[in-house]
């Protein structure tokens, strides 16, 4: 304390203690570090994810993605609340330099730091890929592609690449026969190489000990088993006749009989709007004629389903060497011993087609 004298009188002044100073300052310190302690819990915890009615949301984030891809597909979708904070938090954990591709599943009411901890984790979903029903390797690259990031013409172009194909055993006419149409965990950004590796994965995991031995029973290799199944499919849809029907093939084989299928010339003229196969289109020059040369075409027809290379396998020889669509236009078939009977049957299909007026 410090005294003063003038003529007014006299008073004292009294310093400030530097240990209130320092209270104060530690004081100011702790509420603007609550302030910014407060925007900061904002920014990362408060939630800053809507998804319509609550429901999760798929995104695909595709490989060589930047962050402003990332942020054009969140922010298009409408999913962040508030963009800045998600953006700066993003900075702050080096999300635009650990951008992980694929699907991703955002749930509604996420915060910044667990949007941005899954995209940084690389944490996917898979997706399942299907494909069935499909005719050759460009119908099925083209459903694949619409459910995995790679393209229909970069899978179809390795699947006609001949180191490719060497490197697998296959040839341009048998590159179908690694597919085997099912369901696939994938994940979306599969390429097209890792998509074709993964089939051929599952191509020798189909073709067990047990088929391989009775396709060795047949006298057929794989490519000749999946072949005549892809026949056997083209023939019927029913599942309880394919193996009639491909006892009636391997009959025709044994003998050394041409196949005479009607859907291995319709495949040969490539016009697949044919309902009826008439004698004018039997002329038609091509290896995949079967009406026109002997044994199998060089490669399947299809991409045969599983129920029709299995009915294959275990076909049922019941001594027939004929069938014939029923008259009543069910997609069953009547089976014959005899070109006579074959013929009867015939005549009753034809009459049928004839009264739905369909001539060809």
């Amino acid at each position: 304390m410090t005294y003063y004298h003038s003529k007014y009188g006299n008073y004292t002044h009294k310093k400030k203690s530097p240990n209130k100073l320092i209270r104060w300052g530690i004081l100011l310190f702790i509420v603007l570090a609550i302030i910014m302690g407060y925007f900061l819990y904002q920014v990362v915890y408060k939630v800053n994810v809507w998804t319509p009615e609550g429901e999760d949301i798929s995104i695909y984030i595709p490989s060589e993605a930047t962050f402003d891809d990332v942020k054009n597909i969140l922010f298009e979708k409408g999913l962040i609340i508030h963009r800045k904070d998600f953006e700066w938090w993003a900075s702050k954990k080096d999300y635009p330099n650990l951008i992980k591709p694929g699907r991703y599943i955002i749930k509604g009411g996420m915060n910044n730091s667990e949007l941005i901890n899954l995209l940084r984790s690389g944490n996917q979903v898979p997706v399942m890929v299907t494909f069935n029903n499909v005719r050759d390797i460009y119908q099925m690259a083209g459903k694949v592609s619409k459910q995995i990031e790679a393209d229909s013409a970069s899978i179809t172009n390795d699947l006609l690449n001949p180191e490719v194909l060497s490197s697998m055993g296959l040839t341009i006419q048998t590159n179908s026969i690694i597919f085997i149409p099912d369901s696939y965990e994938l994940y979306w950004n599969t390429s097209a190489g890792s998509f074709i590796s993964r089939m051929y994965d599952e191509y020798e995991k189909f073709w067990n000990a047990e088929r391989l031995k009775k396709a060795e029973k047949l006298g057929m290799s794989i490519a000749e088993v999946v072949t005549l199944a892809s026949i056997v499919q083209k023939e019927t849809n029913k599942n309880d006749e394919k193996a009639l029907i491909a006892g009636v093939y391997i009959n025709r084989l044994n003998r050394g009989w041409r196949l005479q299928a009607d859907p291995t010339l319709v495949y040969a003229i490539g016009d697949f709007n044919i309902k009826r196969v008439l004698n004018v289109h039997k002329d038609y020059d091509s290896p995949y004629n079967t009406y026109k040369y002997g044994g199998l075409p060089p490669g399947p027809i299809c991409i045969p389903s599983r129920s029709s290379i299995d009915a294959v396998l275990e076909n049922k020889n019941e001594g027939y060497l004929y069938f014939c669509a029923k008259d009543d236009l069910s997609g069953y078939h009547v089976f014959a011993k005899t070109n006579t009977q074959h013929n009867r049957n015939a005549k009753k299909y034809q009459k049928a087609l004839d009264k739905m007026r369909i001539y060809k």
